[in-house]
C-alpha cells in the first residue's frame, strides 16, 4: 500500500512591475538581501498602464493563484500619467472579477518607488501569505493549461 505525499501548498503569484520604479524596488530588495517568495514571477513592463487587464485574466487562466501589479505612485510616474490610467482600469477589472467570482484579495494594485526595497520585499510577502490562505485558484483554471 503506498502512502500519499501530501505537499505544501506553494502558490503561483505573476507581479507586474513597472520598469522606473518597481523593478528597480524589486532590485533593490534582491541586493540589499530582503526575503520575498520565489514563487513570485515578475515580468517587467515599461509602466504600469501598458498591463492590459487581459493580461492579468491570462495568467489567472494560465494557473495563477494571484496576480500583483505594481508601479510608481501617483503623481512620480516616468510618463506623467500613466498610473492614473491604471488605478482607473484596475478599479473596473476588479469589479469585473468580482462578477465572475474571482475573490478580491487574488489581485492588488501596489505603488511602490525604486528606493522601497523593503516595501517591495515586505508586500510580496504579505501578498503571497495571503494567497496560501486563499488556496489553489480553481475558477478560472484552463484545463489544457495544466501539467
Amino acid at each position: 500500500m503506498q502512502v500519499e505525499e501530501k505537499k505544501e501548498f506553494r502558490p503561483k503569484i505573476v507581479a507586474f512591475c513597472c520598469n522606473w520604479c518597481s523593478y528597480a524596488g524589486a532590485d533593490l530588495a534582491g541586493s540589499s538581501r530582503l526575503a520575498y517568495p520565489a514563487d513570485v514571477k515578475i515580468i517587467r513592463v515599461p509602466c504600469s498602464c501598458r498591463v492590459n487587464p487581459m493580461f492579468i485574466l491570462r495568467a489567472f487562466e494560465r494557473g495563477a493563484d494571484g496576480v500583483i501589479l505594481c508601479g510608481c505612485h501617483p503623481g512620480d510616474c516616468h510618463y506623467s500619467t500613466g498610473n492614473y490610467y491604471t488605478r482607473r482600469r484596475m478599479t473596473l477589472l476588479f469589479s469585473m472579477l468580482d462578477f465572475i467570482g474571482i475573490e478580491n484579495g487574488r489581485t492588488r494594485v501596489e505603488w511602490v518607488s525604486a528606493a522601497e526595497g523593503a516595501k517591495f520585499s515586505a508586500t510580496m510577502n504579505e501578498f503571497a501569505a495571503k494567497i496560501r490562505s486563499l488556496g489553489e485558484n480553481v475558477r478560472l483554471g484552463d484545463l489544457r493549461c495544466r501539467s
